[in-house]
């Protein structure tokens, strides 16, 4: 058995040359020694993605994407299907954790400064994911056909309104007729599970690419020439497993014991187009854009200032071009990040409670 083994892999080797591959990402891909539990975030979001793949399909076995279906069908897969529960809320829980360790991920970037020169494409591919990340979520919102998702893409939908000469076209181009309608789950449901997933598969390649290119950024006032450097293979691969065992077992405390995080009452009830519920709103991670649109008397104003904020973001390789790291080194730029985090974390748990 053991001489059979080695003949298929040794036939597999001179064909592929897979064991050069390994080494080459693994055992010979030499990073700095002193990298610590933020650089492992890249890692638990690969886990996330696959998860959500993984659960997604699971869903789709058995999702019907009707209006006159679709709640039942979840409701069918929740209840009757073995396992369902699970599947679902591991799918629901996981997009949640996806967009928060996407802040860390993102601002830990942000305030150890490895956006600069060389890493910009990083930064921008990064940035691009989030805002993958966050159109996903968006999407997978309206298909359970709940109350929540219902009102909630109606509510997100109309904002864009409100853009000048243009916006009551956009907003039928989303929706595919002036209401939310069959038409749009239809499109949401075509996004959420092909365009938006392949596109975000596409980008973390590129993004994996570059990083290999340009090298991992050691910590903020690391001097190279001093720091050792360690196979990527056993020592930075055990961190990213301790990381990603800790992010599991954050899952499944979610999961078997906070499931209403995930879905609130309104989530359980079909949707009913003529029942406009009191209190809905957008989920967490919308919360401070939610918040800002309530608080600018006119809401393409607040439009333009989230945009205008998105775009320096962007273009913020280009207009800090200071070589220095250090975030006590660069104390008026941390100073404003500090208080614009603060300011977001604000705007959301004033939207949560207002």
């Amino acid at each position: 058995m053991k001489r059979w083994t080695q003949s298929f892999w040794d036939w597999i080797e001179e064909r592929t040359g897979i064991s050069r591959v390994v080494r080459g990402l693994l055992t010979e891909y030499y990073v700095p020694a002193n990298l610590n539990v933020w650089y492992t975030m890249g890692s638990i979001l690969l886990v996330c993605f696959v998860i959500q793949i993984i659960t997604g399909i699971l869903l789709l076995v058995y999702y019907v994407p009707q209006t006159s279906k679709a709640f039942e069908s979840v409701k069918f897969i929740t209840s009757t299907v073995p396992f369902g529960w699970f599947i679902r809320r591991m799918h629901a829980m996981t997009a949640n954790l996806f967009v928060f360790v996407l802040f860390l991920h993102m601002l830990s970037t942000l305030f150890m400064g490895s956006y600069k020169k060389p890493r910009e494409v990083q930064w921008i591919t990064g940035l691009l994911l989030f805002a993958l990340v966050l159109v996903e979520a968006l999407s997978g919102y309206l298909l359970p056909w709940s109350q929540l998702s219902y009102w909630a893409t109606t509510v997100a939908t109309n904002s864009v309104g409100s853009i000048p000469l243009i916006g009551e076209k956009l907003v039928v181009w989303l929706r595919g007729t002036p209401k939310v309608s069959q038409y749009t789950l239809g499109r949401f449901f075509a996004m959420h599970v092909s365009f938006i997933p392949f596109t975000i598969l596409v980008v973390i390649g590129i993004h994996l690419l570059f990083m290999r290119l340009t090298g991992i950024s050691a910590p903020p006032g690391t001097d190279k020439s001093k720091v050792p450097k360690v196979p990527f293979y056993p020592h930075m691969v055990m961190k990213d497993l301790a990381s990603i065992f800790v992010f599991l077992a954050v899952l499944m405390l979610l999961i078997f014991h906070y499931p209403q995080f995930a879905f609130p009452h309104d989530a359980l009830i079909p949707a009913n187009p003529l029942e406009t519920p009191l209190h809905i709103k957008p989920e967490w991670y919308f919360l401070a854009n939610y918040q800002t649109l309530k608080l600018v008397p006119n809401e393409f104003l607040g439009i333009l200032v989230q945009l205008l904020a998105g775009l320096f973001l962007f273009f913020l390789p280009f207009i800090d071009r200071s070589p220095e790291r250090r975030p006590l080194k660069r104390p008026l730029f941390t100073t404003l990040a500090t208080l614009g985090v603060l300011a977001y974390i604000a705007l959301a748990i004033w939207g949560h409670f207002s």
